[in-house]
């Protein structure tokens, strides 16, 4: 997804642009704002809060919260910072919500189906019946009075991948707000937007959603305190469903329009796997939320709650 060029010119003669790479990706912050040095000082602040919280939830970093509920035995308990123990609680509510599609704990089916390089790999029953049994947000206990967690199983392979990015977001939002400055988009890589007010004109941030097979414009989106976040693109062979512990068959891309970065950010990839039944039935039961869903062998676009 990108800013729209059609009407990017009369944005950015107002608008500064802002970039920081964290969590493997570019971070970009629009803020439409007539002061130059104070935007750049608010954006460094967000950018200072996504570092601090990368730190604390990125698995590939030795002593983050995350790495150490990794390296917990089975019953052993340990206390985590605020903000993981939030991604934490939201991620186990998500697995309740999307009855199991979204699963963050899914890294050990990754280690089984995936080379090093990303390629598929034919693992073994062993492998897929271990990957099970130590697979499932149920297997994690929370205790929000401590802020501690504990799991029933071990090892767990916890990886924020699917919900980090967009949290972030998020709390970026939330310092930009706190220097008030609200007229913001917020980007991290090309796959999650958050939009806050619209630049003045405009009825929201215009964002357009392209095909990941042919890169054409499927659909234009004028975002505004609005999030979308999109999911599986041409790595869709590699998306495994956690629920059957099994890579997806079929190609295809998603995009969640949520009120929040990481819940786009998580939605994207459950309705990856999610059926076009199951997708329309959620949008039903949770009205501020958006799908889009495009099948690459049939070319075939659904919307749902949109």
């Amino acid at each position: 997804m990108s800013v729209s060029e059609k009407k990017s010119n009369q944005i950015l003669e107002k608008t500064y642009r802002f970039s920081h790479k964290a969590m493997a990706t570019e971070f970009e912050i629009f803020i439409y704002y007539d002061d130059k040095h104070y935007s750049y000082q608010a954006a460094q602040e967000a950018f200072s809060e996504l570092d601090r919280l990368e730190l604390e939830l990125s698995r590939f970093i030795e002593n983050s919260d995350i790495s150490r509920i990794n390296n917990l035995e089975k019953g052993q308990i340990t206390q985590v910072s605020l903000d993981a123990f939030e991604c934490l609680k939201q991620c186990k509510e998500l697995f309740y919500k999307t009855n199991g599609a979204f699963d963050v704990t899914i890294g050990n089916f990754w280690k089984a189906w995936l080379n090093k390089d990303k390629s598929l790999r034919n693992p073994s029953v062993d492998e897929i019946k271990f990957a099970k049994e130590n697979t499932g947000m149920q297997f994690i206990e929370l205790d929000e009075n401590n802020f501690t967690v504990k799991l029933r199983r071990s090892p767990m392979a916890i990886d924020l991948g699917g919900f980090g990015k967009g949290y972030a977001l998020d709390k970026m939002a939330e310092v930009l707000i706190e220097w008030e400055i609200d007229r913001v988009l917020l980007q991290g890589g090309r796959s999650s937007a958050l939009a806050l007010k619209a630049p003045d004109g405009l009825s929201g941030w215009p964002i357009t959603l392209s095909n990941p097979f042919s890169k054409q414009v499927i659909k234009e989106l004028f975002l505004k305190n609005r999030a979308v976040s999109g999911s599986g693109l041409q790595k869709g062979q590699h998306i495994i469903d956690p629920r059957i512990g099994k890579p997806i068959e079929v190609k295809k891309a998603a995009w969640a329009i949520t009120l929040k970065a990481a819940l786009s950010d998580a939605l994207s990839t459950a309705f990856m796997v999610m059926s076009e039944k199951e997708i329309d039935r959620f949008c039903k039961d949770n009205k501020s939320v958006g799908c889009i869903s495009l099948e690459k062998e049939t070319n075939k676009i659904f919307q749902f709650g949109i």
